[in-house]
């Protein structure tokens, strides 16, 4: 049963995360073009793309993705922990990370 509970935590958190992650990027690509009035940078590494906006690009995306997978990753357990009646592998008291 553990095993199950594992799996099925495993594909919950994933799923919640590529979930999050999609939504904040589309909505970080938008609040670019409203900032910026100009498309997101599509390869930061671009010789073409200033490292000013490269840098900034990078700070930004990383920083709100994270945010968003973490809220989602959040979310998933709490409705986990009401639907099993306990906190998922690794979220467990004395589970170890």
């Amino acid at each position: 049963m553990a095993a199950e509970s594992s799996k099925v935590w495993s594909v919950f958190s994933l799923v919640s995360a590529l979930g999050a992650a999609s939504v904040a990027r589309k909505a970080i690509d938008k609040g670019w073009r409203m900032a910026t009035g100009k498309n997101p940078p599509e390869n930061p590494a671009d010789p073409d793309v200033s490292v000013g906006e490269a840098v900034a690009w990078a700070a930004v995306t990383g920083a709100l993705v994270a945010l968003a997978r973490m809220f989602a990753q959040r979310r998933a357990a709490g409705y986990y922990t009401r639907s099993t009646g306990h906190r998922p592998p690794g979220l467990r008291a004395g589970d170890k990370a």
